[in-house]
C-alpha cells in the first residue's frame, strides 16, 4: 500500500469533511433526540457518506456523464439542500423532536451533502483518476475508511456536550449552526455559478 498517498488522501478528506466543524451542526440537528437515536444517526450518516463517496469514486464520471450532469450542478444542488435545512434551524422548525425522523436527519443533510459533499466527492474522484496500480487504489480506499471512522468517533462522543449545554444552550447552538449552514450553502452555490460562468466563457 502506498503510505504517502494514504496520508495525502486522509488529510485532504479530513480537512474537507471537517469533523470538529460538523459537530455543532450534528448537535443542533440531533440535540433534542434521545442518546440512542443520536448515536444511531451518527453511524447512519457516516455509513451513507461512505457509500456515496465509494460509488462516486468507482463510477462518478460515468454516472455524471450518463445523466448529462456537470459537477457544478451537483454542487449547486447540495447548496440548495443545505439552504432548506438552514432555514429550518434558523426559524426553529427543527427544534421539535416529534417532527424529526432520525433516519431522515442521518441521510439528509448529515450523510449528504454535509459529509459526502461536492468537495469530498470531487477530491476522491480526482485521486482515483490519478491512481496507478492496486497499491494506490488500496491506499485511497483505506484513507476514505479512516476518515469516516474519525468522523464517527467525533459524532458518537459529542453526546457529552449535549449534557453540558442543556436545552437553552442547544437552542443557541441551533441558531448558530443554521447561520453556518446558510453560509456554507451560499458559498457552494456561488462556487457552482462561478464554475458555470468560467466553463461557458472558455467554450465561447
Amino acid at each position: 500500500m502506498d503510505l504517502k498517498l494514504f496520508g495525502e488522501v486522509f488529510v485532504t478528506l479530513l480537512v474537507i469533511v471537517d469533523p470538529p466543524g460538523m459537530m455543532p451542526i450534528f448537535l443542533a440537528l440531533t440535540g433534542p433526540l434521545p442518546a440512542r437515536d443520536r448515536n444511531r444517526a451518527a453511524w447512519q450518516a457516516v455509513a451513507l457518506a461512505l457509500g456515496v463517496i465509494v460509488v462516486f469514486a468507482v463510477a462518478g464520471q460515468t454516472l455524471l456523464a450518463y445523466l448529462h450532469v456537470d459537477l457544478p450542478a451537483l454542487q449547486a444542488a447540495g447548496g440548495l439542500l443545505l439552504i432548506l435545512v438552514a432555514l429550518e434551524l434558523l426559524t426553529g422548525k427543527a427544534d421539535d423532536p416529534s417532527q424529526q425522523v432520525t433516519s431522515n436527519i442521518a441521510l439528509v443533510p448529515l450523510g449528504t451533502p454535509l459529509l459526502a459533499g461536492p468537495g469530498a466527492i470531487v477530491a476522491t474522484m480526482l485521486f482515483v483518476q490519478q491512481s496507478e496500480g492496486v497499491g494506490q487504489v488500496l491506499a485511497i480506499a483505506a484513507a476514505i475508511v479512516a476518515v469516516m471512522l474519525a468522523v464517527w468517533v467525533v459524532l458518537r462522543f459529542s453526546g457529552g456536550i449535549v449534557k453540558i449545554l442543556r436545552p437553552g444552550g442547544i437552542e443557541v447552538l441551533t441558531r448558530i449552526a443554521g447561520l453556518l449552514l446558510a453560509a456554507i450553502a451560499v458559498q457552494l452555490i456561488a462556487d457552482a455559478v462561478a464554475a458555470f460562468v468560467t466553463q461557458y466563457v472558455n467554450m465561447s
